[in-house]
This record gives structure tokens, C-alpha cells and sequence, in this order.
């Protein structure tokens, strides 16, 4: 028998109520001044019960490791003496580029600990990714793959910023850097409780947008409990699951679907730590280790059903959930019928946490991101912050009612004009366009802001545009989303070349690999279109929206 302390664990911070079907109706969230997720959970479970499963954990070499509570407790201990030892300190700006690694818990545990601010990355980053974060941010200390060229593309951008003061790599060691398994070990397992509050700054993302560089989204340590109804009420987790969400950790999705919630309810995460992701390989784990509850973009599932589902032993799963891009219906009846499954969608952002959802007990509609989350006020409204009628178009917003919800970011850091933009007149606008049905369900729509959804990833186009227009053969260029029917969205660029260079395949693929070198290699056009003039306003703004209903004309597919 389980300890009913950590069944019930979570009830410690929430107050709920439900209806009469027994769906999540009310949701307030109850935190002490100094809550912490690190010292609150995570080392209060350790304490309830040492010996439960905090994670499994294996990579694509064979290699499993199993962690408990108490695993967890002492490795983020050691890891925040580490850190401690080399200067990090309270409200420092540390970033976190581990992949999939188990690392990745020991030291964002840790940098809660001790009240640095963790930036997850992603190790697709290159240079010139790295000098615009590093100086954006202020980074001080990085924890960084020793796999790949993170560590290379890391040492480059030092050559132009810096203010790093500390650089450690993990699965593996490298001259000029501390190695963060050698001296884990050494380590003290025990650390004093630190002097952090509830409200303060404790998680950053970078954001993509369309007008600019990404955003700074800024979260404080109330972010955590905002994650209990992600993991209870729409991944419908129990304490003895095992749950597996597929996202790398420099992504937001990581801390939605392997941390803060699934932890808060007592849950195991599982790991896969791998390189290149192969369906079959995936689709064998949950077989072999008998997931219980499983998320995915809707990209993953059509990789799994072109795969052939039926060729696997899938009966341990009891539940599945997606989002980060549109649902096809045509995905939502084909796993249904392959696992007996429905796929339960949902909404969120960098910014938020889960916003909109089929929760768990509701009837989901096939292609609808659901119904609002008890923890949100949500409204769509017209271009004037008017509410819609159902069945029409608008943004959709939260309302905030003076005060910041739990879950809700503090503001983008460093920018008060781009945090003002996008919450005024007591809404947080989302930036993207939905419409309601007579039921209450929420329509995806789009985002007003053109920022691409191409496999989970989000991608703005202003990045890509910058990096093109370094190129000597672009004169102008439109990076936009195409269709896709495997990834959902490509990156598609709509280029006016310059005179001395004519259209021609050699020189999209010149493109193509100028991009990768340049930027995160995902977000290269794998479309490209030459056109003697781009479509544009009065203004002379450049109209997206012709270019995406055009997408299909003269694209060169690769």
C-alpha cells in the first residue's frame, strides 16, 4: 500500500471542486510565501517516501537508470554545491543545453535551490543563437551536452560575449570547462534551505515572434503549481502512473510534461534520451516498459501511425494527449482505432500553462483544443478587446482582473513595451485566433502574428528572414508557414533575388545550408520560392497571408 500522504500530496497546494460528471470545475492554487518546487515537493516526497520512483531513465545506447525521490534530493543537493562552489548564486541567469539528459533534473533542481534563474536551450542552437541569448539574458554559467558541437558553437560565442563565469559539461569532459560528473560526486548531499519567495523570478524561455528577436518570458516559482492541472486533469496522471511526454528539455513542453506537475501528483517520468528519433524505436519502449499516459504533438502520432501501430503491444496505455499544432481529425480516428484511444487536446504557450483542454472526463470534439482551464478567465475577443459572439473569429485572451494569475508569466524581461503590448486593459492577448462552438469547445484558428508551427517546434520568422538577408543572392525575402502532411508546417521562404543570381536548385540548396550554418539547423525553408517581387500593402508591409494562399503554386519542394 502507497503512503495516502503522497496520493493526496498535491491537495497541499489546491483547493478544487468538481461537477456532477466528475470534471475538474474549480481550481485555486494555495502556496506559503517561500514556496519552493525543489525544497516543497520534490525533498517532501523524499522525506514521505524515499524509495518511490522519481524516474526512468535509458538512451539509445542501451544504457537505464532508475531514480527515486531521494535519488533526486541528494543529486540536486550535490549539484547546487557545485554550482556554489564555482559562483553561482541567487538571481544569476544560468542556462541549461542537456538534451534528454538526466542532468538536466539534478541541475534545474539545484538552480531552484539555490534562486538562480534557469534558462532551458536547445542544443540546436549555433553562434550567433548563443551571443544574442548570452547578451539578452545576461547569462553568467552554462551547463552544457559534452555530445555534438554544443560545447564548439558555446566557445564561439565566448569569443564575442564575455560574461560567462563558469561553463560545465555533462556526459562527457572538455579542456577549458568543469566537468559536472567528475565533481558531482565530491559533492556534499545535503544543502541548506536558501531564501527564495514564491514570487520570485525562477524560469525563463526564449520565445519566437515575428517583429523581432525571441522574447524573454519570464516565470516565477508559482509556475510549478500551475503545472498540477496539466499533469492531473489533462495528462490524468495517477500517483503510480508512468508518464512519458516527448519533448527535449530546452523546450517548454519539458517542464509541462517531465517536472513540476507529474512530480506534484507523485507520478514517474520516463526518459528517452536519444539522437535522431526513429517511431519504431519509440513505439518499442512503451511497449517494453509499459507506459501508462503518453503526450506528443500531433506530428509524432502521424509518424506513429505511418509506422504501423498494430505491430505493437500498446495495452498498458490508459490515456493520450497532444498539442504544439493543429489536431487532423484524420489522426485522432486512426490511433483511436489502432489503441481504443482519444486523443485529448490541448492549449498553452511560453507564457502560460495549460490554457485550454479536453480534460479528463470530458467528451473530446476531434480538432478542438477543448474548453477553458478552471485556472484562466478566457475570452476571445474582437480587435477592439470586445468578446465575440460564438462561431466568430478573435483573439484569444486572458483576463486578468488586475492581478497575475498562477501559472501566467511575470513579463518578458527586459522589455516593458513588448510586456505591455500583449497585456493591457486587464488582458494577456495570446496572439493566437480561435473561435468558440454552441458547446463551449475552442477552435484553433491561427496566430496573428504568423509565428510558424512546423513538428512542435514554434519558429518565428524574423530569424530566418535576418539570416537570409545576409545572403549576397537575397534582395527580399517572407519566411512563411506551408502545409504539410507529416509535420503539420514547414518553413517556406518566398525570396526576390538580387540581379546577379537567377533561380536555379543548386541555389536552393545554397540556402538551405547557409540557414543551417547560421541558425538552429530546424529552422531551415525546406521550401523555397523565387519570385520577382513579394506581395505588400500601401504601407509597403509585406502581406503573408497572399503568400500562404499561393504556397502550393511554385514552391520547390526538397
Amino acid at each position: 500500500m502507497k503512503p495516502v500522504a503522497v496520493e493526496d500530496f498535491y491537495e497541499r497546494f489546491c483547493d478544487e471542486s468538481f461537477d456532477k460528471h466528475g470534471v475538474l470545475k474549480t481550481f485555486r492554487p494555495i502556496y506559503e510565501e517561500n514556496f519552493n518546487f525543489a525544497y516543497d515537493v520534490v525533498d517532501e516526497i523524499a522525506r514521505l517516501e524515499p524509495n518511490r520512483r522519481a524516474m526512468v531513465w535509458c538512451n539509445d545506447q542501451g544504457e537505464e537508470k532508475i531514480f527515486t525521490f531521494d535519488d533526486m534530493r541528494r543529486y540536486s543537493n550535490k549539484a547546487a554545491n557545485l554550482f556554489v562552489k564555482y559562483g553561482i548564486k541567487k538571481g544569476d541567469m544560468v542556462m541549461l543545453v542537456l538534451k534528454r539528459h538526466y542532468q538536466f533534473w539534478f541541475s534545474i533542481l539545484a538552480l531552484h535551490k539555490i534562486g538562480a534563474v534557469t534558462i532551458p536551450a536547445t542544443n540546436l542552437l549555433t553562434k550567433k543563437d548563443y551571443v544574442y541569448r548570452f547578451e539578452a539574458a545576461g547569462v553568467t554559467s552554462i551547463i552544457a551536452t559534452a555530445t555534438g558541437d554544443v560545447a564548439q558553437h558555446v566557445e564561439s560565442a565566448c569569443t564575442e560575449y564575455h560574461g560567462l563565469t563558469s561553463r560545465f559539461t555533462a556526459m562527457g569532459s572538455r579542456p577549458g570547462w568543469i566537468d559536472f560528473d567528475a565533481e558531482l560526486e565530491a559533492m556534499p548531499d545535503e544543502f541548506p534551505r536558501a531564501d527564495t519567495k514564491a514570487l520570485e523570478p525562477m524560469l525563463m524561455y526564449f520565445s519566437s515572434g515575428t517583429t523581432g528577436y525571441p522574447k524573454m518570458v519570464l516565470h516565477d516559482y508559482t509556475y510549478a503549481i500551475g503545472h498540477l492541472i496539466t499533469a492531473k486533469y489533462w495528462h490524468n496522471i495517477p500517483s503510480d502512473g508512468l508518464h512519458l511526454t516527448v519533448s527535449d528539455t530546452g523546450w517548454g513542453k519539458a517542464v509541462w510534461g517531465k517536472l513540476y506537475g507529474q512530480w506534484m501528483v507523485g507520478c514517474t517520468v520516463f526518459v528517452y534520451d536519444y539522437e535522431k528519433f526513429v517511431p519504431h524505436d519509440l513505439l518499442q519502449l512503451i511497449e517494453k516498459y509499459r507506459i501508462t499516459s503518453f503526450c506528443a504533438p500531433p506530428t509524432i502520432y502521424r509518424f506513429f501511425i505511418k509506422e504501423g501501430m498494430e505491430g505493437y503491444d500498446l495495452s498498458s496505455l490508459k490515456y493520450a494527449t497532444t498539442a504544439g499544432e493543429a489536431l487532423n481529425p484524420e489522426v485522432y480516428n486512426r490511433f483511436y482505432e489502432y489503441t481504443g484511444l482519444k486523443l485529448y487536446e490541448g492549449f498553452g504557450q511560453t507564457e502560460t500553462t495549460l490554457t485550454l483542454a479536453n480534460l479528463a472526463g470530458t467528451t473530446p470534439k476531434p480538432g478542438s483544443m477543448g474548453k477553458p482551464s478552471p485556472l484562466y478567465d478566457i475570452a476571445v475577443v474582437d480587435e477592439n478587446g470586445k468578446e465575440v459572439q460564438p462561431g466568430l473569429v478573435g483573439e484569444i485572451c486572458v483576463r486578468t482582473h488586475g492581478e497575475k494569475q498562477v501559472g501566467l508569466f511575470m513579463g518578458y524581461y527586459k522589455d516593458e513595451e513588448k510586456t505591455r503590448e500583449a497585456w493591457h486593459d486587464g488582458l494577456y492577448h495570446t496572439g493566437d485566433t480561435a473561435w468558440m462552438d454552441e458547446d463551449g469547445y475552442y477552435w484553433y484558428v491561427g496566430r496573428t502574428d504568423d509565428v510558424i508551427k512546423a513538428s512542435g517546434y514554434r519558429i518565428g520568422p524574423f530569424e530566418i528572414e535576418s539570416v537570409l538577408m545576409e545572403h549576397p543572392a537575397v534582395l527580399e525575402c517572407a519566411v512563411t508557414g506551408a502545409p504539410d502532411p507529416v509535420r503539420g508546417q514547414v518553413v517556406k521562404a518566398t525570396i526576390v533575388l538580387t540581379k546577379n543570381y537567377a533561380p536555379s536548385d543548386e541555389l536552393v540548396k545554397e540556402l538551405q545550408v547557409y540557414v543551417k550554418k547560421q541558425t538552429a539547423p530546424y529552422k531551415y525553408p525546406r521550401i523555397v520560392e523565387f519570385v520577382t517581387e513579394l506581395p505588400k500593402t500601401i504601407s509597403g508591409k509585406i502581406r503573408r497571408v497572399d503568400i500562404r494562399k499561393a504556397s502550393e503554386k511554385t514552391s520547390q519542394s526538397v
